[in-house]
């Protein structure tokens, strides 16, 4: 099982794995740096809301969840 910090350090490396490879096919693209890194820039900041509430939205379905007693 891994620990809290680990999961957290895990997640940030595949969001800048993520984040650098749009930037490089924004880069192969349209050829231009400034514009790659603002690609990169926008997708990293849109895609962390968007995870953020697809995990909100997903707490409201109990699909798959086991019940307490």
């Amino acid at each position: 099982m891994d620990t809290h910090s680990r999961s957290f350090a895990k997640a940030l490396s595949w969001r800048a794995t993520g984040t650098i490879d749009t930037m490089i096919i924004s880069l192969v693209v349209t050829g231009s740096i400034k514009l790659a890194a603002t690609i990169g820039l926008t997708e990293v900041i849109t895609k962390s809301l968007l995870y953020y509430l697809h995990e909100r939205a997903w707490l409201k379905i109990p699909y798959g969840r086991k019940t307490t007693i």
